[in-house]
């Protein structure tokens, strides 16, 4: 029996949701079938059984400190620098125990996260760069030009487009465009701790402060923007994934282009394939197709 696929599929179980069965399969690296096999099983013989041995779970030495626990963990504190705070308030547990709730509640947390956003058409878009991508045209001229990333959790609906700096007002007006290219705005965008949206990032100890130009920008185009932790890359995988793919796809074109003009065309072009012409492999469908159907009429208008 693999525990790891038992334990996935009673998260959803318990959420009434479900899963994305080729999704899970690739990320416990089993056929989508297996998937399918445990969720079933879950539904009908294990789900009252759960729900019982949990109500029947012993009070545990965190239950008083839980609350606490929850606000340290948000601030971002690690679970050793939370159990030196929680001994000096009466906490007589072992540490271990302590580690274990804290690594389970950041995974649950952003279980949850990734479920709202990817199953709720119009929640929220995340955007990042390919930073510094040097190719060269067929005379060996050398192109240094960053990519702009912008991808929709839903529908895998994705703009990007060629800039050849990173400036704020750059990053405006490729949101701009890209707001245009999926003719209206989400609820939330996500972005990595960029200069030109952050002035100070999310630490142990600080919550994030965005910068006052970048968050006029966001009422202005009423969005919500989230700033992603530093070094939590599950929050941004759908964009890092991209960022990989986009050089993957761009580089057979080294020395084979004529000019800057072909070389913005070639980033167009795949921005295209990628929406109208491949399947996604979250979604198993393309892109604007599930754009059209079931995302495109949530957004707000831009």
């Amino acid at each position: 029996m693999r525990h790891d696929i038992y334990e996935g599929v009673l998260f959803y179980i318990m959420k009434g949701i479900k899963p994305n069965y080729a999704e899970l399969g690739r990320q416990y690296n089993c056929d989508p079938r297996t998937v399918k096999k445990y969720y079933e099983a879950g539904k009908e013989n294990e789900l009252e059984r759960l729900k019982k041995r949990q109500q029947n779970k012993k009070a545990s030495k965190l239950d008083p400190f839980k609350e606490i626990i929850n606000k340290k963990i948000e601030l971002g504190c690690t679970a050793m620098a939370i159990f030196k705070y929680i001994e000096k308030k009466g906490y007589e547990g072992k540490y271990t125990i302590l580690r274990e709730y804290c690594k389970n509640k950041k995974q649950n947390e952003t279980k949850k996260a990734t479920i709202r956003v990817e199953t709720n058409p119009g929640i929220a878009a995340q955007v990042d760069w390919k930073e510094d991508m040097v190719m060269h045209d067929k005379f060996g001229r050398t192109y240094q030009f960053n990519i702009f990333l912008y991808v929709l959790h839903y529908s895998k609906m994705k703009y990007i487009t060629l800039t050849w700096d990173r400036k704020q007002d750059t990053l405006f007006e490729c949101l701009k465009d890209a707001f245009e290219y999926t003719e209206g705005v989400p609820k939330e965008i996500w972005f990595d701790n960029m200069r030109t949206v952050v002035d100070r990032s999310r630490t142990q100890y600080k919550k994030v402060v965005f910068n006052n130009l970048f968050y006029q920008f966001s009422k202005d185009a009423n969005f919500e923007p989230i700033a992603c932790r530093p070094y939590r890359p599950q929050t941004k995988g759908s964009v890092e994934s991209l960022a990989k793919f986009v050089e993957q796809r761009l580089r057979p074109y080294d020395y084979e282009f004529y000019d800057a003009v072909e070389l913005i065309e070639l980033v167009d072009d795949l921005c295209h394939e990628l929406n109208h012409l491949e399947i996604s492999q979250a979604t198993e469908q393309r892109p604007i197709d599930v754009f059209n159907y079931e995302e495109k009429r949530t957004f707000k208008f831009f």
